[in-house]
């Protein structure tokens, strides 16, 4: 065996699985993968706080892949559920790989494809998997028409939990779970743990372990910048920055579907290489845009912020927020997009007088204050920074003071 793999060896892990870690370029177990596998490779049920890009996916693939290959008889063992259909893939894709040299068998069941990809899945479904990887509105048809058998059903995975819940999928995951055994293992992650969340953690776990990785700190990486500025000016500076910057993989957030489509087409005399990518498109689609971007023949996305979350792409050198997001969390999410796996990055984001309060959020998760350049020449005058003289917008206060 590779010294790649060296340290994944405290874990007892099988020798196949120890191949799909190499093939897969591990090298050293995460936080979230060192505190996490053993306690799932000891059947207790867990609930961590892990935000994407920290390994979490593979922190619960391989000690359930690990435990399904202990198993004499081979049968649907495993339920993943997360809250889009991107989510859904790239989780399979990396049991895959993960369980490529173990002959582990798992399918991606989301809505949105066509009647052949979804005979495709009821095909596989009837042949039998070990693991299904499922976004909650499909689930649901699939288990309305008797098509998943959970009798001998061991682990279910509630991965990005909040997001499902922001999302309005509450009543599916309890009608899901309603249909499992209970005497299985639950393994919850979630971004955040606000109350309604600790609830249905609470409701569906037993004895659970807990595991907290800092979730509100960006990366070391990345640079963070502001312009304060007039919502007018947005769309003048957003080509300003793209055009006279050196920047090779670009994401840009705003804050609605329509507001992406209204972008696309403001950029559209860039000639750069760019797509929106938002809900109105069609699933494939969808795929094309992500798989053209991540070969990097797509140099720039615009979306919302079903991007920020299950995106797995390395080497994205700018973040831009063209709208400041509504929760700090999610400013987390965003520009978490760049700088991953110890890569450098730059994160910027346009705070108008309307939004300023919101920033002030940010800057109060975060304990510090984002730099506020100047806007360029040629621009009219931008209005001050003064989050503070609408203080009844605020969540919360900063719990120390700047230094300024």
């Amino acid at each position: 065996m590779s010294n790649n793999t060296e340290p994944f060896k405290s874990f007892n892990l099988s020798e196949q699985l120890h191949e799909g870690i190499l093939s897969m370029g591990y090298k050293n177990p995460t936080p979230i993968q060192d505190s996490a596998i053993p306690i799932i490779m000891e059947g207790n049920d867990l609930i961590a706080c892990a935000q994407t890009g920290t390994g979490k996916t593979a922190a619960f693939l391989i000690p359930i892949i690990n435990r399904i290959l202990t198993e004499e008889k081979r049968h649907l063992n495993t339920l993943i559920i997360a809250p889009t259909r991107e989510l859904v893939q790239q989780i399979d894709q990396q049991i895959d790989g993960l369980g490529y040299f173990a002959g582990i068998s798992s399918i991606a069941i989301y809505g949105g494809n066509d009647g052949i990809a979804w005979a495709n899945q009821k095909h596989a479904l009837d042949q039998g998997v070990d693991i299904i990887c499922a976004t909650p509105g499909r689930l649901i048809a699939l288990i309305q028409t008797g098509q998943v058998k959970f009798d001998q059903f061991k682990h279910l995975v509630l991965d990005e939990a909040d997001r499902m819940l922001d999302m309005g999928f509450l009543d599916d995951i309890h009608y899901i779970i309603k249909h499992l055994p209970k005497n299985r293992q639950t393994i919850l992650f979630s971004a955040t743990m606000p109350a309604k969340m600790r609830e249905l953690a609470t409701q569906i776990t037993t004895n659970p372990k807990q595991i907290n990785i800092a979730i509100s700190k960006p990366a070391e990486g990345i640079l963070q910048l502001a312009y304060v500025l007039h919502e007018n000016q947005k769309s003048k500076l957003i080509k300003e920055i793209i055009l006279n910057g050196e920047y090779n993989s670009t994401i840009i957030f705003a804050s609605t579907k329509d507001k992406v489509k209204q972008l696309e087409q403001i950029l559209s005399d860039t000639k750069l290489n760019l797509k929106a990518f938002h809900s109105d498109l069609e699933q494939r689609e969808r795929e094309d845009i992500m798989s053209a971007f991540k070969a990097k023949l797509i140099t720039m996305l615009i979306g919302t912020d079903i991007l920020s979350r299950g995106i797995d792409v390395d080497g994205i050198d700018l973040v831009v927020n063209y709208d400041v997001p509504p929760d700090p969390e999610d400013y987390i999410h965003r520009i978490g997009r760049t700088a991953r796996a110890s890569k450098t990055g730059t994160a910027i984001t346009f705070i108008s007088t309307k939004d300023q309060h919101k920033f002030y959020n940010i800057e109060s998760l975060m304990g510090r204050e984002v730099e506020k350049k100047m806007l360029p020449a040629g621009f009219e005058t931008a209005p001050e920074y003064k989050p503070l003289e609408n203080k009844n917008n605020f969540k919360k206060p900063f719990k120390k003071k700047f230094k300024r």
